[in-house]
């Protein structure tokens, strides 16, 4: 195998296909049926990969229509995604969590034709967005899908979709991707836009092909690749991040996928997987992190002393500031403590790589610690999403993302910004020529995101320039669409939406004056605003309204914990602009305390 195999490919489906024909019989994909592993061959994938075009084509959809998939981690969704681009036409996957609302926005912005659904519970979402927008005309079940009342669409069983001749719908796929080349538009991610709704990102063959090659290289170079590297999926692979790095690189290495049976039996799948390489976004490294050392301080004094020595060797490490007795520590860990961590995440892992996310330094210094060596990447949906990644060979720092991968090149603007340029970057937002056209400019990727470069070429990000809210597992926020959602109810005048990094999100609420007037009348309780806001019964009535808007939110955008400010935004406060925009950093000054508070209790 080699890189070049990345740089002559015209297509992710051409590229599948070429490893399926050397890899044949071997196995590809894997997922627990009544407690066992199943495995599906290369060859195997590849013949229902081919046949889910011809049937797609057989509907009568064409180059370029787009397909919506809505589905959990299941060999069924690459087969899908794959099929779908064999069919010349175009994924667009989505968010099992999405609501109605969220589903309508889609269907109607892709102008999808059809779409493949793995279950009666998502069906139940998606099937009244296609009656509503009535655009889509075909719906395939991989389990069984109801029919609803008003809908015009046709039904279609996945199995029925397998029956065809293979020889015949290989021939005709092969025939079609001629046809396809770098430039071409494989899929359209969604993810959330400051604005509020969601944009969809062009992602092309050549900006998938470029990442793996990128990610390929730093695992050929600094561990050294196998046949049969072994990846455990558990990420949605509706995010960039896992359908890039958890899909598609593993296809490019010709590696194995197992899909996780769900976040609840993680730790046990990662022992009886043993994964070679992990995709991770940092809220599962908190928690393995807490987890880990909680179970070692209860093993006794000798084992908690070991992992404080550990820690400590660690954080000199980091800092350069190593010891002589730290390389004898080193050793005696290697033969004490480390293993035994090691073997908990199934004993082979090569790296775990942390992305989606921005990860706490303290976070990288206690997994290099226990022995196991953890690379932070960079990026965005509209890079492929992976623009720079750590990697052993540039020496790892664990307050940096690396340097840029290759093939990928990346500047900073006068105001600190990224910039980033290369075939890696999207061709622009779907049917969105104005987003387009502010984060494009000139061909270069304007990121959001402020930083340098340190002395060994890693980028540092220090800063956030847009407000967009990235939490703790990778998933994007808008806070300007759940703020105006919220300030349309009666009781709230004003919100700022907090989560960044966090587990959930959180709101700072200022009430609205004439409405707590008019609630205290009701309720016979003099009037003091801020007096109110002790009250159990004013805080339910605030509750509430919160309570009405999480009810058309996805489960992410969930306003979980909320506290009130103790006077309105306003320009006099320097909380908000002339504009009328909040100062969301000013607002973070005066409330910061109080808002942390919040992910406390």
């Amino acid at each position: 195998m080699d890189l070049a195999d990345f740089d002559k490919s015209t297509n992710i489906v051409s590229l599948f296909l070429a490893r399926a024909d050397a890899l044949r019989d071997a196995p590809m994909l894997w997922s627990k049926r009544g407690g066992d592993w199943i495995s599906l061959s290369w060859a195997q994938v590849a013949r229902e990969v081919c046949l889910i075009a011809q049937s797609l084509r057989q509907m009568g959809l064409k180059a370029g229509d787009r397909v919506v998939i809505v589905s959990e981690n299941r060999p069924e969704w690459c087969i899908a995604d794959l099929g779908i681009m064999a069919a010349g036409c175009v994924t667009v996957p989505t968010y099992t969590t999405n609501t109605v609302r969220d589903h309508i926005h889609i269907l109607e912005n892709s102008g999808a034709r059809a779409a493949i659904v793995s279950t009666e519970k998502l069906a139940r979402q998606l099937l009244p967005a296609i009656v509503q927008t009535d655009l889509c005309r075909h719906v395939v079940g991989m389990e069984r899908v109801p029919g609803m009342q008003g809908g015009v669409y046709e039904t279609y069983d996945w199995d029925a979709l397998l029956t065809g001749d293979p020889v015949a719908a290989r021939a005709e796929a092969e025939a079609r991707l001629v046809d396809v080349n770098r430039q071409d538009l494989a899929c359209i991610i969604y993810t959330s836009g400051t604005g509020g709704a969601p944009r969809g990102v062009r992602q092309h063959h050549g900006m998938l092909l470029t990442n793996i090659a990128g990610a390929a290289e730093i695992i050929r170079d600094d561990f050294g690749w196998d046949a049969g590297e072994t990846f455990l999926s558990f990420l949605p692979l509706s995010h960039a991040y896992e359908h890039t790095g958890g899909q598609f690189f593993p296809i490019g290495l010709g590696g194995q996928i197992y899909y996780a049976e769900g976040l609840d039996k993680l730790a046990s799948n990662i022992e009886e997987v043993r994964p070679t390489i992990m995709v991770v976004v940092p809220r599962l490294f908190e928690v393995l992190r807490t987890r880990i050392m909680k179970q070692i301080e209860k093993q006794g004094a000798l084992p908690a002393r070991l992992m404080h020595l550990a820690l400590a060797v660690a954080a000199r490490k980091a800092a350069g500031q190593r010891r002589l007795t730290d390389y004898p520590l080193d050793l005696l860990l290697e033969h004490t403590l480390r293993p035994k961590i090691r073997a908990r995440f199934g004993g082979r892992n090569k790296a775990l790589v942390s992305g989606g996310a921005p990860l706490n330094p303290e976070i990288g210094v206690f997994f290099d610690a226990m022995g196991l060596t953890l690379l932070q990447g960079y990026g965005q949906t509209e890079a492929g999403p992976v623009i720079s990644c750590n990697r052993p060979a540039a020496g790892l720092a664990m307050d940096t993302v690396g340097p840029p991968l290759r093939g990928v090149e990346v500047r900073i603007a006068e105001d600190g910004e990224i910039l980033t340029r290369g075939e890696l970057v999207m061709h622009g937002y779907w049917q969105n020529e104005a987003a387009s056209a502010n984060v494009l400019i000139e061909g270069w990727l304007h990121t959001g995101d402020i930083g340098h470069f340190d002395d060994a070429g890693r980028i540092r990000i220090t800063d956030r320039k847009k407000d967009m809210i990235v939490n703790d597992k990778g998933d994007n926020i808008s806070p300007q669409k759940v703020e105006s959602m919220l300030t349309l109810q009666p009781e709230i005048a004003q919100a700022m939406v907090s989560g960044d990094r966090r587990p959930y999100a959180v709101a700072l609420i200022v009430p609205d004056a004439d409405w707590a007037l008019e609630w205290s009348r009701l309720n016979d309780i003099p009037f003091d605003i801020r007096a109110l806001q002790d009250l159990p019964v004013f805080r339910n009535a605030i509750r509430g309204a919160i309570d009405r808007v999480n009810a058309d939110l996805s489960v992410i955008e969930k306003v979980r914990q909320f506290v009130f400010a103790d006077e309105p935004f306003s320009i006099e406060n320097e909380m908000m602009t002339p504009s009328l925009k909040i100062r969301r950093h000013k607002v973070r000054e005066a409330y910061g305390e109080r808002i942390d508070l919040l992910y406390r209790n």
